[in-house]
């Protein structure tokens, strides 16, 4: 059984190994002890917007075994509609398919619905396959093309 809470300033080392676990992560990721000051200082930006939640996914033990990050936004359209984004989704590779990751992005997605928020969206790199499979399953659409610009 796991358990999922807010995550805590003591959870980043294990957050950015998560977020380093795969090819992509690798590449863009900084795995030190002490923790590069520009995650403290954007977990501290994090914490102080009540419209941001970074969330982990803890074990039996108290491991961090999994984390996200929700962000509840506001917006004019579809009369004045909350929504909920889901961003930088990992699961530690040894808690893979044992229902974890199913049973995390629902309680983000009631975590929405508990906000106000009446659509919840993601985005996966279209190199993630796997997990965009693991999407689709769970009731996701590719309803929309996401395009981004680095600055």
């Amino acid at each position: 059984m796991h358990a999922f809470r807010k995550a805590r300033e003591t959870d980043l080392i294990d957050i950015i190994r998560l977020l380093a676990d795969d090819d992509i992560g690798q590449g863009r990721e900084v795995v030190a002890n002490p923790v590069d000051g520009r995650y403290q200082t954007a977990f501290a930006a994090i914490e102080a917007d009540k419209n941001q939640l970074l969330a982990v996914a803890v074990d039996q033990k108290h491991h961090v075994v999994g984390c996200l990050q929700l962000s509840f936004i506001p917006g004019l359209s579809r009369t004045g509609m909350w929504r909920g984004q889901i961003e930088s989704v990992r699961i530690a590779k040894e808690a893979r398919s044992s229902g974890l990751g199913t049973e995390f992005i629902e309680w983000a997605v009631e975590t929405c619905r508990a906000r106000g928020c009446k659509l919840v969206q993601l985005t996966s790199d279209k190199s993630r396959a796997d997990s965009i499979r693991f999407y689709e399953k769970l009731g996701f659409t590719a309803s929309h093309e996401g395009l981004k610009r680095s600055l």
